[in-house]
């Protein structure tokens, strides 16, 4: 991809120390939370709260698929992972890339402004990030187009957030804004809003349904893999799935059980040609890339993934993550994160030929294509110390490294059928110009 002035984005000199440690992440399926009697039963608060409410809702109901499970334990208004606690940075249970270096952000914001060119510099820009943490990515995103406003100089930038947590949307607020937001009108979509401190106007969402529509970027960073699954596993009596209930040998332990016959889940998410003898499905997941893929189709833009997950060929992914260890996913509910890996192949049939898809590809070779190493270049070179330079090279070796991040985190990308394909190409092959290569996807030229 041809990118003018995009070399002054990599090679600009500005550097800063090692991030902070972060506050902590909600999806933004954390819409759907629990309420009434059983929520107010897992906020008594203490130690075990969390369990002691899952382990009367089972002796109530029955085993709970792991989905709901998994609703509980993260989003529980009094005692969910995301509402109460979980962390991101070195003190909290895990680590994501904007937080490890600035440099992750800043490349993706080049991959925006790149696309944003290659389909002809529309005349608005909407940036809507889903699950946008403490808000670094978005900022580090930001940095990148103030550094080329003369390239968006005609165009009307704004950024849309999408964030259930009231906690969450006011720390991307001092974050982005310096805390000068202000409540939207009752007749508004948006909850929040404000001026970022590079003038572009934010608004805050607690649905991507609320989102205007118009010319989008979609950003979904370590989003999809923290919406809750559905376990299946393949018996000698057809599909079971896989449920949680509580252990009759330790009553205050939970187990997985197998369900007794075909649930409505194993009938609408198993399909025939299915090969593998365990499957994890994401419902939820599935609806979002539909709403995406019908936006860009209808409006325009493109949407970008970046998730660590396979391409429809793991089984058994989901685990827990408790002060950046592996944690037992059913033991003391709400105090670790949850998480599976994403199925990009489920992603792209979700997407139902509404956009053209591309990748998945592994992180490091995206960033790779994206410049990373010019990039490390000159920040090591406009680096004054060598505690810096240090942690360059470490922040570095964690996103590239295929024994960290590098081959644990892929790339996929939502983007409009003609963004790949000349509409006309087929009747007149000669009539137009090659279209750019995506960039990510393909090598990054400079000029």
């Amino acid at each position: 991809m041809v990118l003018p002035l995009a070399r002054r984005a990599l090679l600009a000199g500005r550097r800063r120390l090692p991030r902070p440690a972060a506050a902590p992440r909600a999806p933004a399926a954390a819409a759907r939370l629990s309420s009434g009697a059983e929520g107010e039963a897992a906020a008594a608060g203490g130690p075990g709260a969390m369990l002691r409410h899952l382990t009367r809702k089972l002796r109530a109901s029955g085993p709970v698929t792991v989905a709901e499970y998994m609703r509980e334990a993260l989003t529980n208004p009094g005692q969910g992972y995301y509402t109460r606690r979980g962390g991101v940075g070195e003190s909290g249970d895990f680590i994501t890339s904007p937080e490890i270096s600035q440099v992750f952000g800043e490349l993706i914001g080049v991959w925006y402004i790149s696309e944003w060119m290659a389909m002809g510099k529309p005349s608005t820009l909407q940036l809507v990030e889903l699950g946008p943490g403490r808000g670094t990515l978005t900022e580090d995103i930001l940095r990148v187009f103030k550094q080329l406003s003369s390239v968006l100089s005609k165009c009307d930038v704004s950024v849309h957030l999408v964030e259930v947590s009231p906690k969450l949307s006011e720390i991307q607020a001092v974050l982005l804004t310096g805390g000068k937001v202000q409540p939207s009108p009752e007749d508004e979509s948006a909850y929040m809003k404000g001026i970022s401190k590079t003038g572009i106007p934010i608004f805050w969402y607690r649905d991507i349904q609320d989102v205007p529509p118009g010319y989008s970027f979609y950003l979904a960073h370590e989003f999809f893999d923290a919406l809750p699954i559905h376990k299946f596993q393949r018996t000698e009596k057809g599909w079971r799935e896989v449920l949680v209930d509580i252990d009759p040998q330790v009553p205050d332990q939970l187990r997985f059980v197998l369900s007794p016959s075909r649930t409505p889940a194993t009938q609408n998410f198993i399909q025939p040609e299915e090969t593998r003898d365990h499957v994890e499905v994401c419902p939820e997941a599935g609806v979002i890339v539909q709403r995406l893929a019908s936006r860009i189709e209808k409006d325009g833009g493109a949407a970008l993934v970046a998730d660590y997950g396979h391409d429809g060929t793991k089984t058994d992914t989901f685990r827990g993550f408790r002060n950046h260890q592996l944690h037992d996913v059913l033991s003391a509910p709400g105090t670790a994160d949850l998480t599976a890996d994403v199925d990009f192949s489920y992603l792209r049939k979700m997407a139902q030929g509404k956009t053209a898809t591309l990748g998945p590809i592994k992180q490091r070779e995206f960033l790779k294509n994206m410049g990373i190493d010019l990039r490390l270049q000159v920040l090591l070179q406009n680096s004054g110390d060598t505690a810096t330079r240090e942690q360059l090279l470490h922040s570095y070796d964690m996103l590239m490294n295929p024994e960290k991040m590098g081959d644990c985190f892929n790339f996929f990308a939502l983007l409009p059928h003609h963004r790949l394909v000349h509409p006309d190409k087929k009747d007149k092959p000669e009539s137009k110009s090659p279209l750019p290569p995506v960039a990510g996807f393909n090598e990054l030229l400079l000029k």
